[in-house]
């Protein structure tokens, strides 16, 4: 009766993950942590595994959280997510080279996006096969981005759109194509295996799978400057599939102290067919990779202190870390635009993110039948400002989380787990790339709250 109750179990959950989106964006657009309990210590746990979720950090610790099934649902509101520009817009053009400026609104526009609220699942089970080795699975999703920007206008000159080149068109829409925005969602299916070399320490590794979505629109007025115009835009979803792995080693080096070390591989994409005239190297688009470093120590009685360091590879990828002034080795009076700096070319525009680095540190200590959690974690900035123009799109420009968690023992054998986190509002202000005279300031703060149930066999 209990492997019915099980299976049906792990039949509900896996379902439930896999007709749900996966919309994040904290450390860039990666989760600043993936189980409950860790969340609630701002993402930290390389070093001090707890439950079944623990192979998205570190596979492994899953040679010490035992047998068990974690669910969880994150209720994730990044608002607002909303840009400001100011000046007014040149509205200059050069009919002999084709060059032009573009501004985003004329004279200040201040636009807030829409869709502030995103149901995230995750599922994981852990099953020892021997006292001193374990397989287990996840499901949880590991980043993504949404925007969607309703109103304003872009302002360009006139002989753009058939005027006589003297004065200025406003086209509706951020830019200049009515709602502009997009959405990434990314899924991982993590299947670990984790070795105990001795009772205190044990290594581990990951395959994972990996899907992706994404989406865009209104970017068409972009489509003088790629090389293939008619995969922009359009609001169609796109699908991109691939793999990559991760391995990982935690031990106890000392008494009370731990340390865990992980790497997760770039993950090799297919491409966005209907999007290979925005992403460079014709819609690429592969998962950066990562690496984590992280100690825990346990103060008698008191608590344990864990502390990670997370780095994110964004200079993996070219259509996430390309400058979008590389748009200037693209030739617009050729039809399409040519040149490898094109959107879509083999050195194509992008966001220009930079690699980041994240100190993650939380406290944990344990009362009775219930356990309690604080965190902070700090990142380095991803986005320059000299790279707002395009990264309206994408504004994922926190820095600092604050977190709160609590697990409590119900019965003998399950725990309800709990975890809530703010991310601190936080801006880049810099020139509009496409008429510099204009400044434009991307902006996002965010709430988060997670809960969940874990079964223990």
């Amino acid at each position: 009766m209990k492997k019915v109750v099980n299976k049906s179990l792990l039949a509900i959950a896996v379902s439930g993950i896999l007709a749900a989106p996966a919309v994040n964006a904290t450390n860039g657009y990666f989760g600043h942590g993936y189980s409950t309990k860790e969340k609630g210590l701002a993402g930290a746990g390389a070093a001090y595994s707890q439950d079944a979720m623990a192979s998205a950090t570190n596979p492994a610790g899953m040679a010490f959280v035992g047998d068990r099934m974690d669910v969880g649902l994150w209720l994730f509101s990044p608002s607002p997510r909303k840009y400001t520009s100011s000046g007014p817009a040149s509205n200059f053009l050069d009919p002999a080279t084709g060059q032009f400026t573009f501004g985003i609104g004329d004279g200040g526009q201040s636009i807030e996006s829409e869709n502030d609220f995103f149901l995230i699942p995750h599922f994981a089970y852990n099953k020892m096969l021997t006292s001193d080795s374990a397989l287990g699975i996840a499901i949880y999703g590991n980043g993504g981005m949404n925007s969607e920007y309703e109103g304003g206008f872009a302002s360009v000159n006139d002989g753009l759109v058939g005027g006589s080149g003297t004065g200025a068109a406003q086209l509706p829409g951020t830019y200049g194509a009515g709602t502009a925005g997009i959405n990434l969602e990314q899924m991982f299916f993590n299947i670990s295996f984790a070795k105990k070399l001795n009772p205190k320490h044990s290594v581990g590794g990951s395959v994972i799978l990996v899907g992706q979505r994404f989406r865009a629109q209104g970017l068409e007025f972009f489509g003088g400057f790629s090389s293939d115009p008619s995969n922009i835009s359009g609001n169609t979803n796109s699908y991109s599939y691939g793999a990559g792995l991760k391995f990982g080693y935690q031990g106890e080096v000392a008494d009370g102290f731990r340390v865990g070390v992980s790497y997760q591989s770039k993950m090799s994409m297919s491409e966005f067919d209907e999007y290979k005239g925005l992403f460079a190297e014709g819609g690429d688009f592969d998962i950066p990779s990562t690496y984590t470093i992280g100690v825990s120590y346990k103060i008698a009685n008191a608590g344990v202190i864990v502390a990670d360091y997370q780095r994110i590879m964004y200079s993996d990828v070219a259509a996430v870390s390309n400058p979008f002034s590389n748009i200037n080795n693209c030739n617009p009076t050729t039809t399409p635009a040519s040149g490898a700096g094109c959107l879509g070319g083999a050195d194509g525009a992008g966001f220009g993110w930079e690699d980041i680095g994240i100190i993650k540190l939380g406290y944990q200590w344990d009362a009775a039948n219930m356990s309690w959690r604080v965190g902070y974690s700090h990142s380095d900035q991803p986005i320059p400002d000299s790279e707002v123009l395009f990264n309206i799109l994408a504004p994922a420009v926190i820095q600092d989380h604050v977190t709160f968690g609590l697990s409590k023992e119900i019965g003998t054998n399950q725990e309800f787990n709990f975890a809530a986190g703010y991310a601190l509002n936080n801006s880049v202000e810099g020139p509009n790339a496409f008429d510099p005279g204009q400044t434009i300031k991307i902006e996002m703060s965010q709430i988060d709250i997670q809960a969940g149930w874990a079964w223990k066999f």
